[in-house]
């Protein structure tokens, strides 16, 4: 053996680690990019396309969009941490409707709603109605939790700072793509309404209640 070659394994080593290290860096960026495509609006007034293809639904003037019963689609996995640091799977909550909230404490739509999510969130308790939020782009759960102890939010809100959650959600569905986004799953665990703006009471709860009163 020469004298060298334990200095070139070495380098070559030290090569393939950096190339892996490359490589993941790569990765997250892009998961990262993708993140923020998605949420382009972010604490916008939001839109009303859920993407190409044949979406199935129909968005109102007041910009709700709507599916009928048989042309739902399933929500996607939505699982993990909550800002409490518990953890939470949305499809635990079927057999119950479903009001998911996705939002941030940096936006300031998302507090001018927050009061009437606490709200309708305790009105509807006992109802068979479960809210569960989506934290985004917060980088710690610090400020996550703030908000929602001034606003006397008390349903659990997983913690998705990267917005891979978002991501999960497919093209073509009622997808949330803007920040305040509001999303009703029916018992089933299916999309059946979507915001992409802050809501008021009337219009958080004119989302909600034929939901509701489906059989």
């Amino acid at each position: 053996m020469s004298a060298d070659s334990a200095p070139q394994r070495s380098n070559r080593t030290t090569r393939a680690t950096e190339r892996t290290r490359r490589v993941r860096r790569s990765a997250a960026l892009t998961a990262s990019l993708a993140a923020a495509a998605l949420l382009v609006t972010a604490c916008g007034s939001g839109g009303t396309s859920g993407g190409g293809g044949n979406t199935n639904f129909v968005t109102g003037t007041d910009g709700v969009a709507t599916v009928a019963q048989g042309k739902r689609t399933p929500a996607p996995d939505l699982s993990g941490k909550t800002i409490a640091g518990k953890t939470l799977d949305v499809a635990d909550y079927k057999g119950k409707v479903v009001v998911l909230n996705v939002w941030g404490s940096w936006c300031n739509p998302c507090r001018a709603e927050a009061k009437y999510f606490a709200k309708v969130s305790k009105d509807y308790a006992g109802k068979g109605v479960q809210f569960v939020g989506i934290n985004t782009r917060d980088t710690s759960t610090g400020a996550a939790l703030a908000f929602e102890k001034d606003w006397g939010i008390t349903y659990p809100s997983l913690y998705d700072p990267t917005g891979k959650l978002l991501l999960r959600f497919k093209k073509g569905t009622l997808n949330p793509q803007a920040i305040p986004s509001t999303l009703i799953l029916d018992r089933d665990g299916r999309i059946a309404a979507r915001s992409l703006s802050a809501l008021s009471e009337e219009r958080l709860l004119k989302m909600l209640k034929p939901v509701v009163a489906e059989k």
